[in-house]
Order: C-alpha cells, then structure tokens, then sequence
C-alpha cells in the first residue's frame, strides 16, 4: 500500500540510482531493434542547471523513454563542451585569488590546472541532469576535449585546410580587450549605453576654410581614418568626390570617396571611415582600396601607429584627449548627447573592439551550398517550419567563419611555422616536422613553432553527432546511429551550432546529421521577461526539483511546450502540477483500498458494462493523442490529453461512476469494475511515463507489486486492437456534459452549496428520456438534485435555462435564490468588467504605448483583455439564463 502522502523526496533520487544501475539507459549497437538517435546539445562544462536546459534536456529525455519503450535502440549521446573561455576564466580566477595569472604559471602548468578543475568539479551539470530524470547513455558520454573527439577535430582541420576550405586572413574580429582574443558573435551582448555624438570638422586639403563635417560616437578611432565616404547621388559633395581632407591632430591627407554605405539622410551625409576598427567601414576599405591602419594593441591602448602624444593612452583616456585636441582647434561643430547600444563581451564585460589582427578563416560560404540545398529538399526539416527561414537567412548571407581564439585551453591549432614562417598544417608535431623537412630539402631537424592559437569552441561543437560514435575510426556506432533523428535545441544557436553542424557533417559524412531539428520556445518569467540576474527574476530549477519534485517541473515545462510559443513560468504553476501528482497518488491509494488491482488474465475488449466500455474507449483515445502529439512534437498536446484523461476522466468521472457499483450487489459487475480502473489506471501511468518518470515509476511498483519489469523498461501501451463503442461514448459524455452545466450553473446563480434543487429537460428526445432514467441516480448524486426528469407544461417562472443538445435544461430557482438580487448582482458584475477592458482598450489604442512598451507587455495586455472579456461574457450568458419574474 502506497504511503498516505505523496513526497517525492522519499523515491525520485533512489530511484534515479536503480535505473542507472540496471544499464536500461544504453544503447545496443549489436542489437536488431530500429535505432532512434538524439544528440544532446553539450552544456558548458562550467555550466550548472538553468531553466533553459530543464526544458531542453526534458523534452529529450520524454522523446529517449518514449522510443526506448517502444522498442526502438534509442542512443540519447550525453556531453560536456570544453566552453574554452568560460572554462579559461574559471581557472584564471582561482590563479588570481592566489595572486598570480596564466603568464607567471606558464601555458603547460595552466592547461594541467584546467583539466585538474575539469576533474574535480566538471561533472556538477551532469549530477543535475540526472537529477532532473535526464536518461542518456551516460556510458557513452564524451567531452570535446577528449582524446577521440580531439582526434577528430585535428583530421577535420587538416583536410580542410588541404581542400583550400581552411585558411588564414588579416580580418576584422570582435576582440575582447580584457581577454585579448578573439570572440564570437553569439559572446557579443548588446547594452544601451548614454553616450555623446561628435561631430567634427575635417578641412579640405585643398581650401582650408572649407570643412565635411562628420559625426562619431568613438573620437579616439579618427587616429586611423582613411576616408570619408559621402553618396554618389548626394548634390552637397558632388563636387568633393574625389578631393582630399585633411585629418587633423594626424596630418594624414586622405580621400572623399562616393560609397552607397553614406546615407544622405543621416546626420551630414558624409562618414569617417575607419577599416581597421568598424566593420562597415572594413567593407567600404574594400570596395575603395582605402588603407587599413590599426591604431589599437591587444589591451585597447593606442599603439605607435597614432601620433606619439596618444601612443600608450587607454581608448577612453585618448577620446578625451582627442576631443580636447580638436576642441583646441575649433573643429568640434556640437556634441550631441546620444543613447546608442554598445557591444560588450559577455565574459569580458568590457567593450569589444572591431580589431584587425591575423587569425584562422572557415570558407562557410562554400560549405553551406550543400547544407541549404538539404533544408530545401526536405532532407532536413524544422519544427515548427518557420524556422528554416532564419536558417536561410543566415546561411544565404554567410560570411567567413573566424575560427582561431587567443586562448590556452582548447584545441591547439595543428599548425606549426617554419624558421621563413611557412606554414605547416598536419595531424601532428611529427608530420609536421617530415613535411618541413621535404620543403626544406633536408634530413635535418627545422625548427617549428607550434601555433599558439586554439579553435573556436563551436569547430569542435560542429562535429558532435558524428565525432562521438567514434568518428574517424571505423566503428559500428557511425554507420547504426548517424544520421540522427533529432536535435532538440533553442532557436538562439541555429546558426551557431545547427548550420555548423549541417555543414560538418555533409562535408565529411555524406548526409546530414539529423532530419529533424525542433526549436522549442524560450522559458521567461510569469510575466514574459527574460530571466536575467539583473532583473531578480531567475528561477532556479533545482529549487523547484527540491520543493515540487522533479515531475512537477518535468510536466509544467512540457505541457507549456506549444510550437512558437514562448514559456511564462511560475512557482504556482509547477505547484499546481504538483498537486496532479498527488491527485494520482490519492487515485492509486483508492484504487488499491477497493481491491482494484491488475488481473493478468483481463481483457478489456470483453467488458460489458457502458460505463467501463466508455473508460476503455477513453484510454484508447488518450493513447492515440499522446502518440501523435510526440511523434510530432506537439509535446503539449500529449500533455494536455494525459492531464485531461487523469484528472478529469478518469478521478473526477470514472472513479465518481463506478463507487455505487463497487459497494452494489452485483458481484460480477462489480469485479468487471475493479479490473477495469485496474487496468485504466494502468495504462494511465504507463502513459504518463515518459513525462512524469518517477511518481509513475512508483505507483506502477505499488500498483504491481509482483512484476518483473520496470516501469522504464516495460514495452509501451499497444492499444491498436482496442476499439472506442461509439454509443458509451456519447451516452457518457451525455451524462458528464449535463452534472457539469448543472453544477456551471448552480455556481453562477449562487445556489447554496447544501441546496437540494430539482432539474427538468425540456422537449428531450427519446433517447434522451432513455439516458436519464439509466442513469438517473448518478445523475442526481453528482449533481445535488432531489430530481431530474422530462418537464410537463411550461417553464416555471424564476428558471435559469440553458441548451443541452436537442433539449433545453430548465432549473426552477425560484424560492432558492432571490432571481432579482441575483441580476443585480450579475449586472454589478458585468459592469467591473466593461470599466476593466475600457481601461485596456484605451491603452492599447495609446500609440505612444504600443511604440515604447516592449511587445511582450503588449502581447501580455491582451492577454488579459481576452481574459477579462471570458469573464464577463460567461456572467452575460449567466444572465441571460435567468427566465424573466411574473
């Protein structure tokens, strides 16, 4: 017998360890069943649970248990990324608490620190998978630096670099001067920063007095303009095109040149341009062949390329200077003050700079051809499908992939320069070096220097579906489980890690890495913000695990799982799935306390009873919507048809049905009963299993005690034979409907709770006539009546009505409720709600609102509106029930 109160506490971390132990996680490489394969996305190894990960990770694991007990060889791969910077930074902090840094410690002692770090407190995110009920093959798990992933990502380099698809180029990147390397787009977040507009004064070289003006958030920069770019079709410099200005503070002589990228209607019309320090005007260099001056170090200070009075200034400190210099030469036309976004490195936290430095280039353009032609084909599709146009969007407009960081830990570029700086690109230091040999023309040993650079992150990411089978070496898991099934992922990384991986894995594999990729939605707080620190707002999901249970948060984040739409999370709400999981606990204790227990030998095809052949017929539909919603990933629809079933149909009617004829006389009908809630409950909780794994996986044990098999490996519900009697159906759906438009009514009108009132159809079929005497009783308890049958002769005065079908359901209140306080009150009512949504209206026709408020606060305003507008408009429909008084 299951203990009185449902406490997760009790089970769900023993549990957790019996299933890991038992090896029912792993995959069957030598096995004959259908593989299904899913590719964890690698949380940082410096990671620790956030919300975004509960869902990801949930939604995983629901798809993994669903395959596995189908039958299916499902491989979920588990992971860890190396995170290079995240990881660095980590390690370098522990150095300074010691007061010391990386430089002082050395590049070898630093990298044995991390790895160290690694082994000690890197496996904290997956203890937290695990303890969410996460159930991926953890004998498999791999980390991008391990020795076979690394052997991957040095033979993936290699060959494309030897294919012309790797090369290294003096570009544009965004640097991070507080980690002095280079960083991604995705490690670049934007800030609203109050700032100033300059706009200063450039003379003609040619006529002194004469002056283009141009505007500048970022002064110091002008140390290193070039040009001045006006459009060609703007009349004002039609006649400058082609003219020089004079730089001042530098002296350098540089040219007006006709770009489109000027655009008339801003400020001006006329652009500084800077190509080594802003990435328009890179491009603009380009198409000009301006000259491309880096007036910056590594640190953001200014360097010997800049007048000497500003070398060895901080960027910031050389504004002022330069502003103060131009101010001195009356070239400062006004200073603007000037709300702008400023990018910031997300781990730096300082401003990154457009810097022009030599680094590593992928020719992305050339390896997304392929990758687009396999979304466009079919080959690969999105979930929901919208969200190909983003891939498209970016792939179509790809640019080169800087793929080199500044970094200590990660994967060490195999690349190694000889004494004349050619370059030597191989699998390894010796091959290298026999390469180096055959340039030189000698047997004897060249001196080669390892680059120091290490790989962006995501070049390692981009091979994780095919890297962790084992991929160079010839190993069954390549040819069984790739291509995969799915990638479950956020829609923030598609270009980052999904395009990547699409790329990779076409090049080197021949097809692509999984045929579905499914987006699922942000997770926000309940208001639909972004969880940030900052703003207070961060729910902590093993907060929620340690007070509602794993399941709980397991079944909210799945039932608000809806394509394209984003998650507004709770603590209420994962409470209130809380309280379905006792709500099924309390249901099993009262199945178990009534001797409804599984009969082996029960055949549900066989029962005779309408109300047990509506259950069956209930279940069958319930398994039929759970498996459509998975199979293509409407998970909140198999929620939603799980939770509707258990807590509505089953406890709320079904249980409700059958108490008269579990303490009736009729014994027969009464075992059929007991072996048929057995039997639904049953297939509830399988149902139920992927979803909510450990309270199920508890009540199955209690439920059957004598199985051999676990709930987790037991074979999924085959209802296939089952067929739905379409006559209990409707007959009990008959019933369910009229007790709760009885009891929607009673609740409107007021009725005292303890009131025992009488109800009449009026001009009923027969068949009708016929349901209500067959269930008349029932009718009567569940709904409070003292009677309910046909109504003779008119409606009485003072009746609340409303239609049920083909007849109209007439309760006579008069006498029970006073009918003229009762409109008044409901008129009162009616009336709170107009003024309610009059206020809304006129807010969300205020355009000054609509053009400032976020569109999540508009989109939650109507939200309410069409909620307050429910409300009123069910106390409408109340009112207009109530039949007028004599």
């Amino acid at each position: 017998m299951l203990d009185k109160t449902y406490d997760p506490k009790a089970f769900e971390s023993e549990l957790y360890a019996e299933w890991e132990a038992s090896g029912v996680f792993g995959a069957s490489v030598d096995g004959n069943a259908q593989p299904f394969t899913a590719m964890m996305p690698p949380p940082n190894v410096t990671g620790s649970l956030h919300m975004g990960h509960a869902l990801n990770m949930t939604l995983q694991d629901v798809l993994a248990r669903w395959h596995r007990r189908r039958g299916h060889d499902a491989l979920w791969q588990p992971g860890t990324d190396h995170a290079g910077i995240a990881t660095q930074m980590v390690v370098e902090r522990q150095l300074a608490r010691e007061g010391t840094d990386r430089w002082s410690v050395g590049r070898e002692a630093f990298i044995d620190r991390v790895w160290a770090w690694k082994a000690e407190s890197g496996g904290r995110i997956t203890g937290q998978l695990r303890r969410l009920g996460a159930t991926p093959d953890w004998s498999r798990e791999r980390f991008t630096m391990d020795e076979g992933l690394s052997r991957a990502v040095v033979k993936v380099f290699v060959d494309l670099y030897k294919q012309g698809l790797i090369y290294r180029d003096k570009r544009l990147v965004n640097w991070d001067p507080a980690l002095q390397t280079a960083i991604s787009d995705l490690e670049v977040e934007q800030k609203e920063v109050k700032g100033k507009l300059w706009h200063l004064r450039y003379p003609l070289t040619d006529d002194p007095d004469r002056f283009v003006t141009v505007a500048t958030t970022r002064p110091e920069t002008m140390l290193g303009d070039t040009g001045v770019a006006v459009h060609p079709d703007d009349d004002r410099y039609r006649d400058l095109i082609g003219k020089t200005v004079r730089l001042p503070i530098v002296g350098r002589e540089i040219p007006i040149v006709a770009d489109a990228y000027a655009d008339p209607e801003q400020g001006s019309g006329a652009v500084k341009i800077t190509p080594a320090h802003d990435f328009n005007d890179f491009e603009v260099g380009k198409r000009q062949g301006l000259a491309t001056i880096n007036i910056l170090t590594p640190q953001a200070r200014i360097n010997d390329n800049a007048p000497e009075p500003y070398r060895g200034l901080d960027r910031y400190e050389a504004r002022n200077k330069v502003v103060e210099a131009f101010d001195a030469l009356g070239m400062v036309e006004r200073i603007d003050d000037h709300v702008h976004m400023v990018p910031y490195g997300d781990r730096g936290g300082v401003p990154i700079e457009p810097f022009l430095t030599d680094q590593w280039y992928c020719d992305a353009e050339t390896l997304a051809k392929p990758a687009i032609e396999a979304v466009e084909s079919g080959k690969t599709r999105f979930a929901p499908k919208s969200w190909e146009n983003t891939y498209f969007e970016w792939m179509r407009t790809i640019q080169p992939w800087c793929i080199s960081r500044q970094l200590w830990w990660g994967h060490q570029i195999p690349a190694w320069y000889g004494p004349d700086g050619t370059v030597f690109v191989e699998c390894s230091a010796q091959e290298a070096q026999a390469a180096a040999k055959a340039h030189y023309g000698t047997d004897a040993e060249v001196a080669l220097v390892h680059d120091p650079d290490v790989l962006d992150t995501w070049f390692s990411s981009a091979l994780w579906p095919f890297s962790t089978l084992g991929w160079p070496d010839e190993v069954p898991e390549v040819g069984r489980y790739y291509p995969g099934d799915v990638l479950v992922t956020a829609f923030d990384i598609i270009f980052f890690w999904v395009a990547r991986m699409m790329m990779m894995g076409l090049h080197f594999m021949g097809e692509v890495p999984f045929r579905t990729v499914y987006i699922h939605a942000l997770v926000r707080d309940e208001n639909g913000q972004k969880m940030s620190k900052s703003k207070g707002n961060v729910i902590d999901p093993l907060e929620l695990i340690e007070t509602y249970g794993a399941d709980a948060l397991r079944f909210t984040l799945v039932s608000m799982a809806a394509q394209g739409r984003d998650i507004k999370l709770s603590t209420q709400r994962v409470e209130g799935y809380r309280n379905f999981a006792t709500k099924l606990w309390n249901a099993t204790r009262y199945c178990e306390m009534n001797d409804c227990v599984p009969r082996p030998d029960f055949d549900p095809s066989t029962v005779r009873h309408r109300i047990n052949r509506w259950i069956v017929g209930e279940v069958v539909e319930t398994a039929a919507k759970v498996d459509a919603g998975l199979e293509h990933y409407r998970f909140n629809e198999a929620a939603a048809a799980l939770y509707q079933f258990a807590w509505n149909t089953f406890c709320d009617w079904y249980l409700e049905f059958t108490k008269p004829i579990l303490s009736g006389g009729d014994t027969t009908v009464a075992e059929e009963t007991r072996a048929t809630t057995a039997w639904a409950l049953s297939q509830l909780i399988s149902l139920l299993n992927p979803l909510m794994p450990f309270v199920t996986e508890a009540l199955w044990e209690s439920l059957a005690p004598g199985e051999a098999d676990r709930l987790i490996g037991r074979r999924w519900p085959d209802l296939a034979g089952l067929t739905v009697d379409p006559d209990a159906r409707d007959e009990m759906g008959w019933v369910v409907r009229l007790i709760t438009e009885i009891r929607a009514m009673r609740s409107e009108m007021n009725v005292p709770a303890g009131a025992s009132i009488a109800a009449f159809l009026k001009d009923p079929a027969l068949s009708t006539v016929e349901r209500l005497d067959r269930h008349r009783p029932l009718i009567m308890r569940l709904a409070r009546l003292e009677t309910v049958a046909p109504l003779v002769g008119e409606v009485p005065v003072g009746s609340a009505q409303d239609v049920l079908d083909e007849a109209t359901l007439v309760l006579p209140l008069a006498g029970v409720i006073d009918l003229d306080r009762e409109r008044a009150r409901l008129s009162r009512e009616i009336g709170k709600w107009d003024a309610e949504i009059g206020k809304l209206d006129k807010k969300l026709a205020n355009r000054q609102f609509l053009a400032k408020a976020p569109a999540d606060v508009v989109e939650a305003q109507r939200e309410r509106r069409a909620q307050f507008e429910t409300s009123r408009d069910r106390l409408k429909e109340a009112l207009a029930r109530i039949t007028p008084a004599a």
